[in-house]
């Protein structure tokens, strides 16, 4: 919805090959991108940006998430994880995004409220934020992109990424390690397909061997559950609470049991192992404020503010 912002590790569902086949073109796009970014206007994101424009904006978007959360709580997560995206829905990353309506209709209803004043990308920002809860500020003063490209989505860190390739993505758009393995800690919630992780169970190396990482007494219940061309069935990333915002996910991955290899990367290196091992055993007693910190963090990057932008009349098109 915006031109950019930061993409983390999320369940994808497009292998390793159809990944690298498309790099090479969306080099092309991401010059053209460079460009657009370059005439960003650098104003900063502020708390309260609209309460002299559009004083309910917060409450509005509030009422709209809570009322679709209430009837389908299984959205929180895919909510979360399309703010962490943020960006044109038609990229192949993207294609199994959902919730969408709960934006349309936040967006509709703030229309009607004050016309032409909340961006689409704020929105986004506060529905993520009202879905999971705990984030209780977030900044605001986002402009909405007039150029969308399909194939940005795929700067997304993809879950078979490794330690170096994880901190060396997170570092292009400024976050830090720390950032990288509390963001990761979003996986705490939903669903991915059995098809991100194939190649993890049944041909890691090309050789039809199981990825070393993976817990071996873990790994029949995976198989049992995904077939190797299995395309359709949903496993929980945080097996017995996916559906609650909580630290497990640490206690999964401390147990090897993290469902992608960028989430057993984790433990590849010092300072994001030591924060695994922090959180798990200690009943997560920074993840909550240390996550919302980082996605207040990442919800700044690279945005368009001030005069640059526009502010959509619908989410899905430019103006």
């Amino acid at each position: 919805m915006t031109v950019v912002g930061f993409l983390i590790i999320t369940p994808i569902a497009y292998s390793e090959m159809a990944y690298q086949k498309q790099i090479s073109f969306l080099i092309l796009q991401l010059l053209f991108l460079t460009l657009v970014l370059a005439s960003a206007n650098g104003n900063s994101l502020k708390l309260g940006f609209y309460l002299k424009t559009c004083p309910k904006a917060e409450a509005i978007v509030e009422t709209v998430t809570a009322d679709h959360i209430s009837l389908a709580p299984s959205l929180a997560a895919p909510l979360l994880r399309m703010h962490f995206h943020d960006s044109e829905k038609s990229g192949p990353p993207n294609l199994s995004l959902r919730g969408f309506q709960v934006i349309d209709a936040a967006k509709t209803a703030l229309e009607k409220a004050c016309p032409g004043v909340v961006s689409c990308a704020d929105i986004l920002a506060l529905v993520a934020r009202d879905a999971i809860y705990q984030i209780k500020v977030v900044p605001l003063g986002r402009r909405d992109g007039r150029v969308s490209i399909a194939l940005e989505s795929l700067t997304l860190p993809a879950p078979f990424g490794n330690i170096t390739e994880l901190k060396a993505q997170f570092a292009s758009k400024g976050l830090s390690v720390k950032d990288l393995v509390v963001l990761s800690g979003g996986h705490t919630v939903g669903t991915s397909h059995c098809s991100t992780i194939a190649i993890r169970l049944y041909n890691f190396t090309g050789k039809g061997d199981t990825d070393p990482s993976l817990d071996p007494k873990y790994v029949p219940y995976l198989k049992s559950k995904c077939k190797p061309t299995d395309t359709t069935t949903l496993l929980e990333m945080d097996p017995g609470s996916f559906r609650t915002f909580d630290e497990a996910y640490y206690t999964n991955v401390l147990k090897r049991r993290g469902l992608f290899q960028s989430d057993a990367a984790l433990l590849a290196d010092k300072e994001t192992s030591a924060y695994v091992k922090l959180q798990a055993q200690s009943g997560g007693s920074t993840f909550f404020k240390d996550f919302e910190e980082s996605m207040v963090k990442m919800g700044q990057i690279g945005v368009l503010t001030g005069s640059a932008g526009e502010i959509r009349k619908h989410c899905a098109l430019v103006n």
